[in-house]
């Protein structure tokens, strides 16, 4: 892609790309369609597993459609997993780690090679529109490329310490960073590219061997990724990816005490209990869990009131607002309430809603039956507690028969109590509250379990006020291209406070790989 284009894509310059990214996009689904049914095995131990038990993906487009067939793996398979894990692991992590560095480059080399063949195939398993889709797969290869370059600027982590004032000897200390061993990846649905090849890509820079699990609803990008690392030559066993059901193959995963380190991305319920049952080994273990977000934007009466509604229709409703960092309440001096919200409802109602493999569709279908049906609960809920300005409705008739469409829902008049303030509804639907002070925002924004995103628009002095008092991860100032959405490796470091993450550092920046290390240190003595 850079050799044809000077265009670099993230989730910043998606809004408008070159004309050849949608020719390749459309070649790419063409192609794709005529490969639909297949069946794929798991990975384990570099050979390709078949179980008797299969299960199949349909696409929340049509749900008549059959994308592919996957093995049910069950508890077997995970442990074959992690013992072929187990047994790679000496070779890879005693490789030098320039050595993994260029053997990952090459993986990123080619899942960009297979852009648009991964792309298309997001679209029609999640509903992305193509650009989203497009840009999980640019930002997976990214990660793995940012996570090597820190290994080379670390110099692979071997730090010379001080020297003991030792009288007739000389005392050589070194701190070395080394690999845990067997890692897990759990990832999700949203971001079936970047949440898995970012943590995965890390994991295996530090040198621990690998198992994967996807969400069983998008395992055939997940599948694909695997192959870009055999495609790259990564060694047999060091990679290795299992499909099934999170109650089986993903719990045989969890409880083993065979497995050294986790990390999981998905809800705060599933996360306490992966980070309870993993805390029952023989020791403590690294967790690094990354578990969603109820993300405010808060507007000053001095916003650009443009800037601020485009900000936040693109965080609410991007990806169908199944995001971590969807932007789901937003808090607006009362100077400037009427004219906000006026505009963002205009903005959402210009949204188009349809099939994401066409291109001028923004908003494709949620991505299960049990988010659509979240969705019409909700909206009940709120209509009986606020008013819904526009949306609040599922689209059922002709093209939107057999799929999972919502229309993108904005809500005034709800009580600041009401518990759909505090719960993440992982659906289209984002909720306005006026405010009398940008103190009185601050608290309602803080005021959540979760502390992922958070947005401001307003002066350069209250956007230092801003950055100082919320209680996020991840924080923009007046960004029109999304109030909580949006971060890029070695651009946005992405990760959460309280319930929204566990580790405290973020993903795409200076602290993450590190995080899949654990530190020794080496003291030689000799005499002089």
């Amino acid at each position: 892609m850079a050799q044809e284009s000077s265009f670099k894509l993230t989730y910043a310059t998606m809004f408008n790309p070159p004309e050849e990214l949608h020719t390749h996009f459309a070649e790419a689904m063409e192609t794709l369609k005529g490969k639909l049914g297949q069946e794929h095995p798991m990975f384990i131990n570099g050979e390709e597993r078949f179980t008797e038990e299969k299960y199949r993906e349909v696409s929340p487009i049509n749900t008549d459609l059959h994308l592919a067939t996957f093995q049910k793996g069950g508890i077997k398979d995970a442990e074959d997993a992690i013992a072929a894990a187990r047994a790679a692991f000496p070779k890879w992590s005693r490789m030098n780690w320039d050595e993994r560095v260029y053997l990952l480059r090459k993986a990123a080399d080619i899942i960009d090679q297979r852009l648009f063949e991964i792309g298309a195939v997001i679209t029609l398993e999640v509903g992305k529109n193509r650009m989203e889709a497009l840009g999980d797969v640019a930002e997976a290869a990214e990660l793995i490329r940012y996570a090597c370059s820190q290994m080379e600027a670390a110099q692979g982590y071997h730090a010379k310490m001080g020297r003991d004032p030792l009288q007739g000897y000389v005392s050589t200390n070194t701190s070395v960073l080394k690999p845990y061993g067997v890692w897990v990846v759990i990832s999700p649905f949203n971001f079936p590219a970047a949440l898995t090849i970012g943590p995965s890509g890390a994991a295996l820079t530090a040198g621990n061997t690998l198992v994967v699990k996807p969400a069983s609803i998008t395992t055939w990008t997940t599948a694909l990724l695997v192959d870009c690392f055999r495609q790259a030559g990564i060694p047999d066993g060091v990679v290795n990816f299992v499909s099934g059901p999170g109650s089986t193959v993903g719990n045989a995963l969890v409880e083993s005490k065979d497995v050294d380190g986790i990390t999981f991305t998905g809800s705060l319920e599933v996360g306490l209990g992966i980070y309870r049952s993993f805390a029952k080994g023989d020791y403590i273990r690294p967790t690094i869990l990354e578990l969603g977000g109820k993300n405010p934007a808060i507007v000053s009466r001095n916003a650009d009131i443009e800037d601020a509604a485009l900000g936040i229709v693109r965080s609410a409703f991007g990806l169908q607002g199944q995001k971590c960092s969807a932007c789901s309440r937003v808090f607006v001096e009362e100077e400037v309430y009427d004219q906000l919200v006026e505009r963002v409802v205009a903005l959402t109602q210009d949204l188009k809603i349809g099939d994401p493999v066409e291109r001028d569709t923004y908003m494709g279908p949620v991505v299960t039956q049990s988010a659509y049906r979240d969705f019409q609960g909700f909206c009940e809920e709120l209509r009986a507690s606020g008013t819904i300005l526009t949306g609040g409705k599922v689209l059922t008739e002709g093209d939107f028969a057999k799929g999972y469409f919502c229309e993108p829902t904005v809500v005034v008049d709800v009580p600041i109590t009401h518990k759909l303030w505090q719960q993440e509804m992982f659906v289209p639907i984002t909720m306005i509250h006026p405010v009398k002070s940008l103190t009185e925002a601050m608290e309602l924004a803080n005021n959540t379990k979760y502390g992922l995103t958070a947005g401001f628009y307003g002066t350069e002095e209250e956007v230092g006020w801003f950055f100082d008092n919320i209680e996020a991860g991840v924080v923009y100032a007046n960004r029109p291209q999304g109030a909580t959405t949006g971060a890029w490796p070695g651009f946005q470091p992405f990760g959460g406070w309280k319930g929204s993450g566990a580790s405290g550092k973020n993903s795409g920046g200076l602290y993450y790989l590190p995080l899949y290390m654990h530190e020794q240190s080496q003291t030689l003595v000799q005499r002089a």
